[in-house]
């Protein structure tokens, strides 16, 4: 046994949910090395202190035609990444009748919306067999909440040395996100975006809400590491009229980019309708970031 190791076992003697400078030396110490990190996913988009890109999308790959009217309208508003999930965990095994996951047959939507609107795609790898298939299309890969301590599948998604957004669980510590984060760095991958996308509290404020969005968190991963931190208001709120200001809360707080749903009929989105916002709620939100990120010298992508 080397020494750093037992060094590193006898460290957790004092097991906390807060950041110790042992764990710094010896948990943590990639994601935690002093150096900025800018996250290129191709020449015209890049995630850095000094950018503010826009993902957008709706939670499900429904259909070809909506994801193609979704692209062609983020594109006139100059948004260059598309979400939208072909595989998608719910939290409860029941889904509605209108949505079952698009699968391959969605892969193959996102392909032609990237081949005919010249438009980046994320969308979440829930499994390791689903990553080939997924890696062929997808620009940036995420893991979601649920996945975000799947350890085996952050090694084998690291492998691909394709960027990556790593959402923080909603029942997890900032601590317990950057210990999942080494897992892809120590892989050699530091194409790593963080996102914050909201916490379990005793009250959410609404009874339709099941999390809130953890603004803090933003300068306080900022304090301690350096890779990009994004926000996700939609899925923290899950209530489009609290979208707006959480996300501009965000931008305010400094977060280096953006994650919207969005859908151009939400009452009848098959997957969570009560958070997307639609296309003219959308449009006149990115007006808005436009203007705030004036103020605090970000450029919109």
């Amino acid at each position: 046994m080397s020494k750093n190791i037992f060094i590193n076992n006898l460290s957790n003697k004092n097991p906390t949910k807060d950041i110790t400078q042992d764990d710094i030396k010896y948990k943590i110490p990639e994601i935690t090395k002093k150096q900025n990190i800018t996250v290129k996913v191709n020449n015209r988009v890049s995630f850095s202190k000094k950018n503010l890109p826009i993902i957008a999308g709706p939670n499900g790959v429904e259909s070809r035609k909506l994801i193609f009217k979704v692209g062609e309208f983020l594109k006139k508003k100059g948004v260059k990444i598309l979400r939208g999930h072909a595989y998608k965990p719910l939290t409860f095994p029941y889904r509605s009748k209108k949505y079952l996951e698009t699968k391959d047959e969605g892969m193959k939507w996102l392909d032609e919306v990237k081949k005919h609107l010249g438009l980046l795609v994320t969308t979440e790898v829930t499994e390791i067999k689903y990553l080939e298939r997924i890696s062929m299309t997808a620009d940036i890969l995420q893991i979601g909440s649920r996945n975000m301590q799947n350890l085996e599948l952050l090694k084998e998604i690291a492998k691909l040395n394709k960027p990556i957004i790593l959402k923080r669980h909603f029942g997890a510590s900032i601590r317990d996100l950057l210990g999942a984060a080494e897992h892809i760095l120590v892989e050699g991958n530091n194409k790593l975006i963080l996102c914050e996308r909201g916490v379990s509290i005793p009250h959410t404020h609404r009874e339709t809400s099941r999390f809130a969005l953890d603004i803090q968190a933003i300068p306080a991963l900022k304090e301690i590491c350096n890779y990009p931190i994004i926000s996700d208001p939609s899925h923290a709120s899950f209530w489009a009229p609290w979208v707006e200001p959480l996300a501009l809360a965000s931008v305010a707080a400094g977060c280096d980019g953006l994650i919207i749903e969005m859908h151009p009929d939400p009452k009848n989105s098959a997957v969570d309708p009560l958070q997307p916002l639609n296309f003219k709620q959308f449009a006149n939100l990115k007006s808005r970031i436009n203007k705030l990120s004036k103020i605090v010298n970000k450029k919109i992508i």
